[in-house]
């Protein structure tokens, strides 16, 4: 006997033909939404700031008129701030996911933790911006300086690197682990040769997502109280800073017209920088793929 009536398996099959059909075009459409959107803007920044780059836009200090206004106090603070942020929040938040991956117990305790920590990836970087006054500001006395900046940032992207982290460390397949166990490696040689290598691609995607949000955060330094108008290069971890979002906010906040066009030249500097970073982080990705 035949159970199948081909009547209605083709009617279903056609229908969900046409739903996948409308499916894939909406999901085309709003791709080139965000893309028009996107090329847009930087239409716009492109045309309002390339005239304004020059070596002087990059030597001088931040001005009351906008002819002889400059970015350098604030690039110099953001390359010190990222100095402080790229290795702190690196070395705890990839250390946090090997030891939750690879050492510690799977019960109660450490699912606490793990659910605390993705519930951080969405507190608002504010919180975390108040977190870093009483701590690092009042606590231990840092003032508000490249180093208390660095540390804060550094705790508003931490819970991003160490959720991404955990899942390009749990993607990493059981049987090289037990090869390395069988050749006679311990654990720790296992981890250092084997694991971390082969989970580095997926780890540097999720850290630089990372460094990127740290580039453009201004709320948190804020709350440590960066400054909005520096005259002066950072010497030290413990100097006054700016950091490129903020005086761009500065100078889009003014009155005069002209200063909407130093303000888009910024964020073609802080475009580059952040293409850079991402460029250099696709290249390190790359070269350990090839190898692992």
């Amino acid at each position: 006997m035949n159970f199948i009536d081909h009547n209605k398996v083709s009617a279903k099959i056609g229908k969900r033909l046409v739903k996948n059909k409308l499916s894939s075009q909406l999901f085309f459409l709003s791709t080139i939404f965000g893309l028009m959107i996107l090329a847009v803007l930087l239409y716009r920044v492109g045309t309002q700031g390339f005239s304004y780059l020059s070596i002087d836009f990059f030597t001088n200090f931040a001005s009351r008129i906008p002819e002889r206004a400059g970015i350098k106090a604030a690039l110099y603070g953001t390359i010190w701030l990222m100095a402080v942020v790229i290795p702190v929040s690196l070395i705890l938040g990839v250390g946090t996911a090997i030891y939750l991956e690879e050492y510690a117990k799977k019960n109660f305790l450490t699912r606490f933790i793990q659910l605390n920590i993705s519930n951080l990836a969405g507190v608002p970087s504010i919180v975390f911006g108040l977190l870093g006054l009483t701590v690092f500001v009042r606590l231990f006395g840092l003032d508000r300086s490249i180093l208390s900046g660095g540390l804060t940032m550094s705790l508003v992207i931490l819970p991003v690197i160490v959720v991404s982290s955990q899942e390009a460390i749990r993607a990493v397949p059981n049987q090289l682990r037990e090869a390395s166990y069988a050749l006679g490696g311990t654990k720790w040689k296992t981890i250092f040769r084997i694991v971390f290598p082969s989970a580095l691609p997926g780890i540097l995607t999720g850290s630089i997502l990372a460094f990127s949000r740290a580039i453009g955060e201004t709320a948190p330094l804020l709350v440590i109280g960066a400054l909005s108008y520096v005259a002066f290069v950072p010497t030290d971890l413990f100097s006054g800073f700016t950091v490129m979002p903020i005086q761009i906010f500065n100078w889009t906040s003014r009155p005069q017209e002209a200063f909407q066009f130093v303000a888009a030249a910024g964020i073609i500097v802080l475009l580059a920088m952040l293409i850079i970073m991402n460029g250099i982080a696709v290249w390190i990705r790359n070269k350990f793929q090839n190898r692992y």
